[in-house]
């Protein structure tokens, strides 16, 4: 069986749960414009803890969504610089 992880998986992955975190954001602050029913901030938060990280953010300040609520402001960059940091670090010690 081939490596499931190789670094063209990864990267595919990673452009994939980007796109969709920003989606995601574009499609809440749609919902909310409309008074219709929103996606769960958890929801939010778990596509930005499994990778996308850099499309939450983009999605938070493109579409200006959740920019007044600290959480998300404070909470999407530092969950990605926690994520790069660990990255570099398992990098280094294999």
């Amino acid at each position: 069986m081939n490596n499931l992880f190789t670094v063209k998986n990864i990267l595919i992955y990673l452009v994939i749960i980007n796109l969709i975190a920003f989606l995601a954001m574009y499609i809440d602050k749609k919902r909310a414009k409309w008074g219709r029913w929103r996606i769960k901030e958890s929801t939010l938060f778990t596509l930005v803890l499994l990778g996308g990280g850099i499309g939450g953010i983009a999605g938070m300040h493109t579409f200006r969504h959740k920019t007044k609520k600290m959480r998300f402001v404070i909470g999407f960059p530092l969950i990605l610089i926690v994520e790069v940091v660990c990255t570099v670090i398992f990098i280094c010690i294999n």
